[in-house]
């Protein structure tokens, strides 16, 4: 019921914050992930099953599976953020039930929340995954309305042709609806009837990039994610390592989605150098005993030159610098490789 003023008939705002914005904040899912445990029933709020949109405070019990949340940990957002190369043969989920490795196998455990991946990518596809603590950060960058285009090397199989280019730019009907590529460009590398290339979608749409291509006929044989948004997977993190972003990089993230910067948390000594210890071990190439099966990743002749840094700008829209998204429709253009790397910039040759 709407809430009115004693002496008035002002409408006052409802109390607290929707259930599934507070569980996001504080890291126990994206909202995407908190309305489906409630649509299926597994939160309770002061020990009633909760319902979609329903607004909590502090004085509220809230439980997920029959675990109860620590209120305290609303206190304060914790914002991290990891890069991830994942391998083939990957799943993007927590737990498999025919025990395949899962991308979150090879992740250092937070202390506060626990990871949230930005999107997914299927089992065959490598390259770029990132995995934050902050739900909120995580849906921003996943909504479709903050436009986080998602650019990818695709190697086909066949022969490809201006018209099919054309007609993949200018939209194509899948199952599922329209989707298209805003930009293909032709890459060095591939031999035969094998030719490598970078294309942008804007959206996350299941095995999206995959299906637009097979609609003209062709075989995807390998597929590589090499940027979301204004992140580029780095040529220095090998594939089934992960690196943690920097604060600076963190907050040209959440910049992109309107998000004010949040400190990263303090750590104490021993904390740090285990992170250290852990980073420096995620930075050295796979040994021989822990590979998987994996698809052999585009080499940086094959697809595109230069440096791979984690942050750079995001190809302007209609010639228009800056991050701020142009009005829709948007459609990015396939990015030039910054000469920073993790933020600082340096001067070419």
């Amino acid at each position: 019921m709407t809430e009115q003023h004693p002496g008035g008939d002002a409408a006052i705002a409802p109390a607290g914050e929707k259930l599934q914005k507070v569980l996001a904040r504080i890291g126990v899912g994206s909202r995407r992930d908190v309305e489906g445990w409630i649509s299926e029933g597994r939160i309770k709020v002061n020990g009633a099953v909760a319902t979609l949109g329903q607004r909590v405070d502090l004085l509220d019990a809230i439980s997920v599976d029959g675990q109860l949340i620590k209120r305290e940990r609303t206190a304060e957002t914790q914002r991290r953020v990891i890069l991830y190369n994942k391998p083939d043969g990957e799943i993007c989920t927590r737990d498999d039930p025919e025990g395949r490795p899962t991308v979150f196998d090879r992740l250092p455990r937070p202390r506060e929340g626990r990871w949230i991946n930005v999107g997914r990518l299927d089992i065959n596809t490598t390259g770029l995954l990132m995995f934050t603590t902050d739900g909120e950060l995580a849906n921003r960058l996943m909504h479709p309305s903050y436009e986080m285009d998602r650019e990818y090397a695709v190697r086909v199989r066949g022969e490809v042709t201006d018209e099919m280019i054309d007609r993949l730019k200018a939209g194509v009907v899948l199952e599922d609806g329209p989707a298209k590529f805003t930009d293909i460009q032709q890459a060095p590398g591939g031999d035969g009837f094998n030719h490598w290339f970078h294309c942008v979608v804007m959206e996350g749409r299941n095995r999206e990039v995959r299906r637009l291509w097979e609609s003209q006929g062709l075989v995807v044989s390998r597929l590589k994610r090499v940027r979301f948004g204004p992140v580029f997977l780095n040529s220095d993190l090998p594939m089934g390592r992960w690196r943690e972003m920097t604060q600076g990089e963190i907050d040209i993230l959440a910049g992109e989605v309107g998000l004010k910067p949040v400190a990263l948390p303090a750590q104490g000594g021993k904390d740090k150098e285990k992170l250290e210890r852990l980073q420096r071990k995620a930075s050295r190439p796979l040994g021989r005993g822990e590979r998987v099966r994996q698809l052999r990743p585009a080499q940086e002749g094959e697809a595109r030159s230069g440096r791979n840094p984690a942050i750079g700008s995001k190809p302007a829209a209609e010639g228009k610098p800056g991050r701020k998204p142009a009005p829709k429709p948007r459609g990015t253009q396939v990015a030039e490789r910054p000469s920073d790397v993790r933020g600082k910039r340096k001067p070419r040759g």
